[in-house]
């Protein structure tokens, strides 16, 4: 049976999308048998610096889209992961099977800066993303 994780957070722009890009690449190179989605409170659209700093490390999400959650069912999943606080107040109840975590991660977004210090704190956020999402992937999948 394959696994699925969802990862929410406010926008479904940044966070969420770079979780999704990482899982997606780390499924396949490790040859592990799951599924990643993302999904937002208040889907705000893909943001364009969360596509070229995953695009650095050799990862396309360009063809993702910024959907709601309510798109999915979430009792189809096996896991939720949300990754700001904002998603974990207002993440929808999960049925008891789901297993739920918290990643509390800055916004990059949210930077006000040059737009090499907005780079910088994407990369900051795409790094620090990948290594917890191996780490999940490690212990769940």
């Amino acid at each position: 049976m394959v696994k699925k994780v969802i990862f929410i957070c406010t926008g479904n722009s940044c966070r969420s999308q770079m979780a999704e890009g990482w899982a997606r690449s780390l499924f396949s190179s490790l040859k592990k048998d799951g599924r990643a989605y993302s999904a937002g409170i208040s889907p705000a659209g893909l943001n364009p610096l969360s596509v070229k700093v995953m695009s650095e490390v050799g990862i396309d999400i360009s063809a993702q889209s910024s959907d709601p959650i309510s798109k999915f069912d979430l009792t189809t999943f096996n896991f939720c992961v949300t990754v700001c606080s904002d998603a974990d107040k207002h993440c929808p109840i999960l049925s008891p099977q789901i297993k739920k975590t918290h990643w509390p991660l800055e916004d990059p977004a949210a930077f006000d800066g040059s737009l090499d210090e907005r780079y910088s704190m994407f990369r900051r956020s795409r790094d620090e993303i990948g290594i917890l999402v191996e780490r999940f992937i490690d212990s769940f999948f």
